[in-house]
């Protein structure tokens, strides 16, 4: 799809320099722009290429100075960076709206799906599953009986979501997760285990966004929960039974074990693990690689395994860094006492 700097200055209120009719069809990085490219300059690190770039058309703040001729055509406007993530918004929306149902798809008896749907070859919709408007199921997903999928969601394609989960609205599931596979709970016993049947659901609500590759297990009774906002990366397990607050952050590599309740605007860094049954408070921060066996308190940052309170871990850090020195300085003073 093609644009002119007069078209995106409009979208963005912003206004153009040079050539209103310049025609964009493609995006780029600065460096690597090229003619039909549309690029951006907001980090100051980046500036000497708006002088020598051959994109186009490069979105730039308005107080920027030029100290000298470009050869691009700008388009200003207060935040190059806000302005060139709408740009991105809406490449991706154009990119990604499709519309249509396969032929090949596989669409169970009871199960419906409102306006502008799309569902791709070779997925499956379960019976009785209600998907709402413009959802999106791409290829090879899968939707097991009973699920419901609120309007406006994106389900890329090798996701799996098992019977009778419940998904909101503007939410999107990349390519490989899978929610509502059984919370790991067995009976131990003097001869084997026995498994524990996992009778609930997971609910996810409203604008929700799910990464590649994610684990998110069916509660044993009740509901695993992820609240309204909340935000996950790729490779994140989450089991039975937990609830995640509002509008929480979970960076890559996340473990959280059954029934631990995650309060709403936390955030945490990759690699993060937490054990069961915690009350991790609202606004907790916690950084990467750190393992969490306590609850914490509103607002405070963790860091470390076992994790505690971040001044506290780095003057320990420090002692921990200097603990040979305190070695030798022991068994020196040990030597002396022995000498007396």
């Amino acid at each position: 799809m093609q644009f002119t700097a007069a078209q995106i200055a409009e979208l963005l209120q912003g206004t153009v320099e040079g050539d209103p009719n310049a025609t964009v069809g493609r995006l780029s990085k600065i460096e690597e722009g090229g003619e039909g490219s549309l690029s951006f300059l907001a980090n100051p690190a980046y500036t000497q290429y708006v002088y020598d770039t051959t994109a186009s058309v490069v979105i730039i703040g308005t107080a920027f100075e030029l100290t000298a001729p470009v050869k691009t055509t700008l388009v200003r406007v207060p935040d190059a960076q806000a302005a060139f993530a709408k740009v991105l918004a809406l490449y991706n929306t154009i990119k990604l709206d499709k519309k249509g149902v396969a032929p090949q798809a596989v669409i169970e008896p009871g199960a419906t799906y409102g306006d502008n749907c799309y569902i791709g070859a070779l997925a499956y919709i379960g019976a009785n599953a209600k998907l709402g408007h413009n959802v999106k199921v791409y290829p090879h997903a899968y939707i097991g009986d009973n699920v419901t999928i609120g309007d406006n969601t994106t389900v890329f394609a090798n996701v799996t979501i098992y019977s009778d989960c419940v998904v909101g609205a503007d939410c999107i599931i990349h390519s490989g997760t899978v929610i509502g596979s059984d919370g790991f709970r067995f009976a131990t016993g003097p001869d084997a285990a026995e498994k524990v049947p996992q009778i609930g659901n997971v609910v996810i609500e409203d604008g929700v966004e799910i990464g590649a590759n994610c684990a998110i297990d069916r509660a044993t009774l009740g509901s695993t929960i992820l609240r309204k906002g909340v935000k996950f990366d790729n490779l994140i397990h989450i089991a039975h039974n937990v609830e995640v607050g509002e509008n929480t952050y979970y960076a890559a590599g996340g473990v959280v074990a059954g029934s631990t309740r995650i309060g709403k605007n936390c955030m945490f860094s990759g690699q993060v693990g937490i054990i069961g049954h915690l009350k991790i408070a609202d606004g907790t921060i916690v950084a990467a690689q750190s393992g969490i066996s306590k609850n914490t308190r509103a607002g405070e940052t963790y860091m470390g395994s076992p994790a505690f309170e971040v001044q506290k871990y780095r003057k320990s850090y420090i002692h921990f860094r200097n603990l040979e020195r305190l070695v030798e300085r022991v068994e020196g003073l040990e030597e002396r006492v022995k000498d007396q």
